[in-house]
């Protein structure tokens, strides 16, 4: 469990292919300084298992249901990626409840600034525009986020200074791919 607020941004080193899976390492400090074999870590919201640790490194073999349901797989050496440590019990809660398995991967179709504000319109497949909720969470790319609006296949969202300085949303733009996590509270909603 997660909660969107990114730690630190790492970069990829290893992107290799093995047999069906990709074996991911990323250069981190501060999520690595206290890391763990075993331990889990989302990257780009994704949550992956560490199997390896390197002096300022993490290692992860991503399962092909994870390349294939996330931006993991199109990873490539040199790429920025969001990174979050797994919440601990009794920790403070900022974001919303980031479980770390994406449900799909969504277009950014537009970026712009709207009323003095920058903001990102995301497409998503049809098949999960019905977990929109004006209002709502959403993790982008691991990124707990709050959807403004809903017009027809695209969500928008409002990004903050803070925000755009601290994750890869600085590098994000037209046509780049992200991960989408719907707020676990509507997908359940949806489901009863």
């Amino acid at each position: 469990m997660f909660t969107g607020i990114v730690e630190e941004l790492g970069t990829v080193t290893c992107a290799c292919h093995r047999g069906q899976c990709v074996v991911l390492s990323v250069e981190a400090v501060k999520v690595a300084e206290d890391a763990k074999i075993g331990d889990s870590i989302a990257v780009n919201g994704a949550c992956l298992t560490v199997v390896k640790i390197g002096a300022r490194s993490l290692t992860f073999d991503v399962m092909p249901e994870t390349s294939r349901t996330s931006n993991i797989g199109i990873l490539r050496v040199g790429e920025q990626v969001n990174l979050e440590r797994s919440l601990k019990a009794g920790d403070r809660i900022s974001g919303h409840f980031v479980t770390g398995h994406v449900d799909c991967v969504g277009i950014i179709r537009k970026k712009y600034f709207f009323r003095g504000n920058l903001c990102y319109e995301i497409s998503v497949p049809a098949e999960f525009r019905g977990y929109s909720v004006t209002k709502g969470s959403i993790a982008v790319d691991g990124i707990s986020l709050t959807i403004a609006d809903i017009k027809s296949d695209r969500i928008r969202l409002y990004i903050i200074p803070h925000t755009l300085k601290n994750t890869t949303l600085s590098v994000k733009g037209p046509s780049s791919k992200v991960n989408i996590e719907f707020d676990i509270l509507v997908k359940k909603a949806c489901s009863s």
